[in-house]
């Protein structure tokens, strides 16, 4: 803890702590009647307004409080983005207990991992994952109750999910009349796990104060710029990274709140833009891929889409071109991390770069972006020196602020940051305006998509093979995803396997998304002096590699 030094004189301001509950009395007290609008995963749409939300949330924790759910123990979340979802989101951390959003692209294995990790007591998951949560119930050996987010009428007949109970029978039992619990604001409100890159998957656990301070942040101007004039889609899903935030800073503005649920194709898409009148929506590149050909195709045009914040992974120049020259759509480039709550930059142009040329302002839009209030950077070399911000060199990416990680979920790594700041594994330049440029990550993981696809797991998947000697994983470029894995295997001498046969080892064994593209037999691969493999080496010898396109 640190300590400071006594102020002379105290200010005279009240005291209240900063917890997730106020916002959504807030948006219900000054924004009551602004809609939050919903495709389910039942086909149709449902909308109601902000003050249905927060009577439905306190129902949500009145009932938990019935299932005997306890302030600080972790409830799980399945689910797609979905007013059922946003009600537990306010429902769960208002109670004093902490949402566990999970990913459900991960592998069963994975999953049933971080619900024991997390001790997880309730989970409450959509109609879309009813089979896999029977393929996983019986290894989560600290879940009470599973509560599937549907009506009556969809329950099944026969299941083997232990306890098993309805989302909607169980808000009609519980009473609306819920005063939220008063605690200490740093006490945690929500957990997310990382993918796991290096190891099993490790949580990062935010506090309401941390969660306010971010959503805060994040709607300002030269943040996500979110007010009450906005109409607003989060594509990035509510359980990666508490979908940017956007759940607490959207309330917090007044906006209209509009959720794609399951469907994410382009064509899905566009017709809830055009129909909701969004004007502004968040999202990895490899959905805005396919939004653009679905528009480009069809010869559409946008009537009110207007603004666009990219992330998850870097936006090719040709996309951000495409969105801003053709559809007229302003691209905000942005970046963070798990750790990171997750906002830390945002390209937004200053009042010194109007004047510039337009390919000069895209140079700048194409970066990362500039911190926004409340982060603090800086890059060092290997021996922790901190960098000139010349826009020229580059070192390893830290970070530090109020919405940062200081550990992980159960000290698991151990501390993680150095003197203070948090390593993020990314190495980057920053120029003379504080513009960020992600140039490499120091840590070997490949993007996909907006998903982190960690190598050590596919490597030790592919040496388990009885033919396989060695084996390297690297990201080889991909139009669509960003990356794709690419297998460099060593074969072990008197054995022979196929690519076929190695490929098809992988399946069952991790998420669908992680397989491999590829496999290269080679017959050596480059070893450091630590008896590293030595994969920048291996990234260079196969730039330009052509994956199969089948």
């Amino acid at each position: 803890m640190t300590s400071y030094p006594a102020s002379p004189v105290m200010g005279q301001m009240m005291s209240q702590p900063l917890l997730i509950s106020t916002i959504i009395d807030f948006a219900a007290r000054h924004f009551g009647e602004v809609e939050i609008v919903s495709r389910r995963v039942e086909g149709d749409l449902h909308r109601y307004t902000y003050r249905d939300c927060q009577g439905r949330a306190k129902r949500v924790a009145h009932a938990l409080q019935g299932l005997g759910v306890q302030i600080g123990e972790r409830v799980a979340t399945l689910a797609w983005n979905g007013y059922r979802h946003m009600e537990l989101y306010y429902g769960v951390s208002g109670s004093g207990a902490v949402l566990h959003t999970i990913n459900p692209r991960l592998h069963p294995e994975q999953i049933a991992y971080i619900v024991n990790h997390a001790e997880d007591q309730v989970l409450f998951f959509d109609l879309t994952f009813l089979p896999l949560i029977e393929v996983v119930a019986a290894h989560c050996s600290t879940v009470k109750a599973f509560v599937l987010m549907a009506g009556h009428e969809r329950m099944p007949e026969h299941t083997s999910i232990p306890n098993l109970l309805c989302y909607e029978e169980l808000l009609a039992s519980s009473s609306a009349e819920y005063v939220w619990p008063q605690f200490d604001e740093n006490a945690a409100a929500s957990l997310c796990y990382t993918s796991g890159t290096t190891g099993n998957p490790k949580g990062a656990l935010y506090s309401h104060r941390s969660s306010v301070l971010h959503a805060y942040a994040s709607a300002m101007p030269n943040g996500l710029n979110v007010s009450a004039r906005d109409t607003v889609l989060p594509v990035v899903p509510m359980f990666h990274v508490n979908a940017w935030g956007l759940p607490y800073s959207v309330l917090l503005s007044g906006a209209k709140m509009v959720f794609p649920g399951a469907a994410l194709d382009g064509k899905s898409l566009y017709e809830l833009f055009e129909a909701e009148g969004v004007t502004f929506s968040a999202g990895v590149p490899t959905v805005w891929l396919g939004l653009i050909n679905h528009a480009v195709q069809n010869d559409l045009t946008f009537s009110t889409f207007r603004r666009t914040v990219i992330g998850g992974s870097a936006c090719p120049p040709a996309m951000m071109d495409v969105l801003m020259d053709r559809f007229g759509i302003e691209v905000v480039h942005a970046w963070g991390m798990t750790e990171m709550s997750p906002l830390g930059t945002a390209g937004v142009l200053q009042a010194k770069h109007l004047s510039l040329s337009k390919d000069a302002q895209r140079k700048i839009l194409q970066k990362q972006g500039h911190a926004i209030f409340g982060v603090d950077m800086k890059i060092v070399d290997d021996d922790g020196v901190e960098l000139a911000w010349d826009g020229v060199t580059y070192g390893h990416l830290l970070v530090k602020g109020p919405w940062i990680i200081a550990s992980y979920f159960k000290d698991e790594g151990g501390d993680v940051l150095q003197d203070g700041w948090f390593p993020t594994g990314d190495v980057a330049t920053i120029d003379g305006d504080g513009y960020l440029q992600i140039t490499d990550r120091s840590k070997d993981v490949i993007k996909s998509g907006g998903e982190w696809i960690g190598t050590i797991d596919l490597e030790n998947i592919a040496m388990a093979h009885p033919a396989v000697l060695q084996a390297a994983c690297i990201g080889i470029a991909h139009p669509k995803w960003d990356e794709r894995p690419l297998l460099l295997v060593v074969k072990r001498p008197g054995f022979d396997v196929s690519r076929e046969d190695l490929l098809a080892f992988f399946i069952g064994k991790v998420a669908k998304f992680w397989m491999p593209d590829d496999v290269s037999f080679i017959d050596a691969l480059p070893m450091g002096a630590t008896g590293k493999i030595q994969k920048n080496k291996l990234r260079e010898q196969y730039r330009g590699y052509q994956l199969p396109t089948a």
